[in-house]
């Protein structure tokens, strides 16, 4: 079975099924956005530095556990609560592995981008978040029947391709939306797409969802990871700037 490379060009993959077919087309129906908020740095004492700077992880806001069970809810969310088959039906994507792969890494990502700017708290639960992803990644692929030999091969080439997913999808943010369209369509599209409407549909995706996650209290996400995805087809565009503040106890449960 045959996989193609989340991020450009293409590579033969054994234990996953993917085949993709598309040309890509300009559009000039996408629109500008402005720059998002920058983290804000934050201040911590010498010994923080130190240990920091010996590979441990110093005093955080809240405390590690619950950091990740805040971190397991937010990746969780990226796999129960995104509509997959409106994915697969409106940019026409096979239900296979990889494609469930590049949809749960777009929005892993976008978590990703929120909570860099929590400051190191922030940070460390997006470590957890891609511990989990992997975790999930793996134990998926065992379920399938995947040859251990060949899954541990396939994880190594999807580690590569999540990072420089990452910074290219970062590099996009940041860009207006014409970089973040040559993003979308080197890594979600493999540089395959055969109408620029699905393409701009993607790019007003990211940019309002991301819009969303802005909006959304930092404590509280740090507290609870619960996080709610706008539909791919907005029904309602008002909405996306009235998102519902999600509900904890003392302990962040």
């Amino acid at each position: 079975m045959s996989q193609s490379l989340a991020c450009g060009g293409s590579e033969q993959i054994s234990g996953i099924d993917i085949q993709l077919s598309r040309k890509y087309h300009t559009t000039n129906k996408l629109s500008t956005t402005k720059d998002f908020p920058q983290p804000v740095e934050e201040k911590v004492g010498a010994f923080t530095k130190i240990i920091e700077a010996m590979g441990f992880t110093g005093p955080l806001k809240y405390s590690k556990w619950k950091i990740k069970i805040a971190a397991l809810r937010m990746y969780t969310s990226c796999v129960k609560k995104t509509d997959f088959e409106e994915f697969f039906l409106r940019c026409q994507m096979p239900d296979t592995f990889n494609s469930w792969f590049l949809i749960t890494l777009l929005h892993v990502w976008m978590c990703l981008v929120r909570m860099k700017q929590e400051g190191r708290t922030g940070k460390y639960m997006c470590r957890i978040i891609v511990h989990f992803m992997w975790e999930d990644v793996e134990q998926r692929g065992r379920v399938m029947g995947v040859n251990p030999y060949i899954l541990k091969k396939n994880m190594m080439i999807l580690t590569n391709n999540f990072y420089a997913a990452i910074l290219g999808y970062d590099e996009g943010i940041l860009s207006d939306d014409h970089g973040l369209a040559a993003a979308l369509w080197r890594t979600f599209f493999n540089q395959k797409c055969e109408d620029p409407r699905q393409l701009e549909l993607l790019v007003e995706y990211v940019r309002k969802q991301i819009q969303y996650l802005d909006s959304m209290n930092g404590e509280d996400l740090l507290l609870t990871g619960e996080v709610s995805w706008r539909p791919l087809v907005e029904k309602n565009p008002q909405s996306v700037l009235k998102p519902l503040s999600p509900v904890y106890n003392d302990e962040g449960l």
